[in-house]
């Protein structure tokens, strides 16, 4: 079978599917199904590559790469910014059917898409569902507009919108399932509001950069409750999030700032080694606007230290190497110190038995949203 690209894609799109089974993402044989018959790259002709100088390479799948990278589980930036940051991508096919399976979703179904994207993930609820129970929505007309074609030009018709996600699509509401490949800061009751009493929708509440991950909300009458799945993973900000609260600012530390040095038990990075911890930072008094980094030994170019700065100058540098004690050095600048707010999430993670992401959940009503710990009565929550 080929596609209007004169392209024999089935053998790629099969062994796609095998892999994703084999590496366990994928369980389901009607998802399998699905995979093996999606032509992914025509919906994703053309995506961009960062090579380890940093610099962005334009691949389309008329290249043996760029086909070979079409059909393999990676992420693909589609859509750069003018800075050169990406906008949009097509999301890892693994994850994609680990949430396709997360959610549960039978063959009667009706589902909503929060970020249309390339329309891959829209492509395979097609596949499964028909056009009539897949509804999507993103807030990039051309986006909007490439995905209608594709999807048009494989046989795919479901309903569409170019608008923002946080108003989900109601016109077509009620859902069964809402999937969201976009991050949010909370869970916009508006989804709630467009799900039936039962129904899931499966979503990446992210405060803060990497700090969050997927969770599994169940519709109950009065309320959106469930906790965070197992395996990290995060998304891009929602389109309109990312500009509006992630600006290009410059970050100055004042000339007469003096470092202040000391030790610290907590390891260093959690938003790499330890996400939960990450998470309840945010809630520990963590200021808006931090970046995360790496400081390379200038000998060696090897990680030395961790760092995070905010736009008022305050930095933090936390040594990656523990002493025999196992302390680890911290050295901060500027008014607001980054590294406490840190130390007392770890303490947190630390009293309640070092809980796993599934020990975390959120509890979300029209009015307020609750982060907690074990179970939503507990009494260490905090509010999102």
């Amino acid at each position: 079978m080929t596609t209007h690209l004169g392209t024999d894609w089935t053998w790629r799109a099969e062994r796609l599917a095998d892999e994703l089974e084999t590496r366990g993402d994928l369980t389901d044989p009607r998802w399998k199904t699905a995979v093996a018959a999606v032509p992914r790259h025509v919906l994703v002709p053309e995506s961009y590559q960062q090579d380890t100088g940093g610099a962005w390479h334009h691949l389309t799948t008329d290249s043996g790469k760029g086909l070979e990278l079409a059909y393999s589980p990676i992420t693909l930036v589609t859509v750069l910014d003018e800075r050169d940051h990406p906008l949009s991508s097509g999301t890892k096919p693994d994850l994609i059917v680990r949430m396709l399976e997360t959610l549960d979703i039978d063959d009667e179904h009706r589902v909503l898409a929060i970020g249309t994207g390339t329309g891959y993930t829209t492509a395979l609820l097609c596949h499964r569902l028909g056009d009539r129970n897949v509804c999507s929505v993103d807030i990039a007309p051309e986006l909007v507009d490439d995905a209608r074609d594709r999807l048009a030009g494989l046989g795919y018709h479901p309903a569409l919108a170019c608008r923002d996600g946080v108003g989900g699509l109601p016109e077509h509401a009620p859902y069964d399932r809402v999937i969201a490949t976009c991050s949010v800061s909370r869970v916009p009751w508006s989804w709630a509001e467009q799900l039936t009493v039962g129904g899931f929708a499966l979503v990446n509440v992210k405060p803060n950069i990497q700090a969050g991950n997927l969770v599994l909300l169940r519709r109950y009458p009065d309320r959106l409750e469930g906790r965070f799945t197992d395996r990290w993973a995060a998304f891009m900000s929602m389109r309109h999030q990312s500009h509006d609260q992630n600006p290009l600012i410059p970050r100055t530390t004042p000339e007469d700032a003096e470092p202040q040095a000391r030790t610290t038990t907590t390891p260093p990075s959690p938003w790499w080694d330890n996400t939960v911890v990450w998470l309840l930072a945010q809630f520990h008094g963590l200021p808006d606007g931090v970046t995360i980094g790496m400081r390379l030994d200038p000998h060696t170019r090897q990680p030395a230290a961790a760092t995070m700065t905010t736009p008022d100058g305050s930095t933090a540098e936390i040594g990656l190497t523990a002493s025999s004690s196992g302390r680890y050095e911290v050295t901060e600048t500027g008014p607001t110190s980054l590294w406490e707010p840190v130390e007392r999430a770890h303490r947190t993670w630390l009293t309640h038995g070092k809980p796993d992401w599934t020990r975390l959940g959120i509890t979300a009503t029209e009015h307020e949203q609750r982060l907690w710990i074990d179970h939503p009565d507990s009494r260490d929550c905090w509010f999102l």
